[in-house]
């Protein structure tokens, strides 16, 4: 728009001056006097009564008592005042934000989701030593198997695991995510271990309840096509880490992530079995809304998980064959 667009624009016009006249009402309440307000705001005395006025005109509002040797608020300006407040306060924390988005102390508060046992297992440990280094940073970290709602949930930061299908999210692979079918050397005493994937109508499996209702169904890539079994369960859990204490008593053998399962298969309390069918488009994932002026705080953090998670190696637990029973 150029600006005898601008000029002509009565909407454009009307905002310019209320404008004007907030920030010097605003400016007046905050200095005490119109002189003090016009010091800070770098214009004349006048300049400032002027824009005062007319913001009372509009409102057709006197906002202020004036004497020779004071200036007040009326109640009608006390009321304008609390009004405005919120608005300014967050315009100075917006401004605040856009100058911290490049600085060398990050600060700020970050609300972090992740899902229940990746938050506990591997998000929550690391986090002293983020703190160690942004101790300006406040970190809320919320732990839920539903997907969050970046709007409605005020989530800066989420953690996925498996997919991520929202083309309106940033969504940075850590490590890729591997699940595997496995049970105590025990059960694969007692019952064996199933060689192939019909074979788990054999079995006693133990399922997971999704935070949406549904049952998890196991997945396998077979000739490089993805398969689907929800194969009939002896127990079924609505927490990943219930599944996991299930096999690890020997009740029956699961699909887990490899990290909730990578330090049992290095002491050996868990075998795994059919890694051939293994699939292997899933990845752990840091999730964030936008990289457009990306305040430091959510980059710093961003970076730090990212190198922290690939240095724990999550899926180094040797040759899988060697692991199977």
């Amino acid at each position: 728009m150029n600006p005898e667009q601008h000029s002509s624009d009565p909407l454009a016009a009307s905002f310019s001056t209320t404008y004007a006249g907030v920030i010097a009402f605003i400016t007046v309440v905050h200095e005490g006097s119109f002189a003090s307000a016009a010091h800070r705001l770098g214009i004349g005395r006048s300049a400032v009564s002027r824009s005062v006025q007319r913001l009372e005109e509009q409102l057709n509002t006197r906002l202020f008592q004036r004497t020779t040797r004071s200036t007040s608020l009326t109640d009608e300006g006390q009321l304008f005042y609390e009004s405005c407040r919120p608005g300014v306060e967050c315009i100075i924390r917006s401004v605040e934000e856009m100058q911290a988005l490049r600085s060398c102390s990050p600060r700020g508060q970050l609300r972090i989701s992740a899902t229940a046992g990746f938050g506990r297992k591997i998000v929550a440990p690391l986090l002293r030593g983020f703190y160690d280094q942004y101790p300006d940073i406040a970190l809320d970290l919320i732990l839920d198997e539903k997907q969050a709602n970046f709007v409605s949930d005020r989530i800066d930061i989420s953690f996925v695991n498996g997919r991520v299908d929202d083309g309106q999210v940033v969504a940075k692979q850590l490590v890729p995510m591997q699940m595997h079918i496995c049970a105590s050397p025990e059960y694969a005493r007692q019952h064996g271990l199933p060689q192939c994937i019909e074979d788990l109508t054999n079995h006693r499996c133990v399922n997971l309840r999704l935070a949406s209702g549904r049952i998890y169904e196991w997945e396998f890539k077979v000739q490089g096509h993805m398969q689907k079994v929800a194969p009939k369960a002896s127990h079924c859990f609505n927490d990943p880490d219930l599944v996991l204490q299930a096999v690890l008593r020997g009740e029956g053998v699961a699909q887990l992530a490899g990290y909730q399962i990578s330090d049992h298969l290095r002491s050996g309390e868990l075998v795994v079995c059919l890694a051939q069918y293994a699939p292997d488009d899933r990845g752990h994932f840091i999730c964030f809304l936008s990289r457009h002026h990306l305040p430091a705080r959510i980059r710093v953090f961003v970076d730090y998980m990212t190198q922290a998670i690939r240095a724990m190696d999550l899926y180094n637990w040797g040759d899988l064959h060697h692991a199977q029973h």
